[in-house]
């Protein structure tokens, strides 16, 4: 299994690790700072043993075992064994996990406007995150209003804590005030970190709506 180091300190954007295996372009390590691309949250970019990476996918779930594989823009000269400096974009990371923390903000901010409703799709990206859900009622009226409230809420500097889960080794959860949520993403220490955002309503057709988060 593939140790998370993203999960432990998402704040590192180097470090060092053993390669496990290797097939043609494709390579294993024992630890890692790369995140996969998994509930919505897009992958790092970034370069292993000096080898731009062009893909991280996870694999497997039996008995919890997960790894991660990446594909590298060419062959490797490394072998099996060997140790590699991981590297990531962190400003890339910083958005990422900005944006990932304010979606789950929004989440549940949005329970004040609109009632709990049913997610259909999300997606965090480096550019912007988004939140879409059934809901029959246009939101432009209401945007204004949750935004002047999340941005409030993130000026309190609420601080943000991941936990992992006791049963799941690929599940953590994301606390913050008193909300609880089940993920594997990256996240920030406390609100305050993410900065004022701007939000969006899209209209991604009948009886569905989409909000999307801007960083400021």
């Amino acid at each position: 299994m593939t140790q998370k180091k993203f999960w432990e300190d998402p704040y590192l954007t180097q470090c060092t690790a053993t390669v496990t295996e290797i097939n043609g372009p494709k390579v294993k390590l024992d630890q890692t700072i790369f995140f996969a691309f998994s509930g919505g949250q897009a992958s790092d970019e970034g370069t292993i043993g000096g080898i731009n990476v062009i893909e991280a996918v996870k694999q497997g779930d039996k008995e919890n075992i997960i790894d991660i594989e990446y594909t590298l823009e060419k062959e490797p000269s490394f072998k099996v064994g060997e140790k590699v400096i991981i590297k990531i974009d962190p400003d890339r990371r910083r958005k990422l996990r900005n944006l990932h923390s304010a979606a789950h903000i929004l989440y549940y901010l949005s329970q004040d406007f609109i009632g709990k409703v049913k997610i259909i799709g999300s997606n965090i990206a480096p550019e912007k995150a988004r939140m879409d859900f059934l809901y029959e009622k246009p939101l432009n009226e209401l945007i204004p209003q949750l935004e002047t409230k999340m941005n409030a809420f993130i000026t309190q500097n609420n601080p943000v804590t991941m936990k992992n889960d006791d049963s799941k080794s690929d599940l953590r959860w994301w606390t913050c005030s008193e909300w609880k949520m089940p993920c594997g993403g990256t996240h920030v220490r406390s609100s305050g970190e993410i900065g004022p955002v701007r939000l969006k309503r899209v209209n991604i057709g009948k009886g569905k709506e989409r909000i999307e988060i801007f960083l400021q």
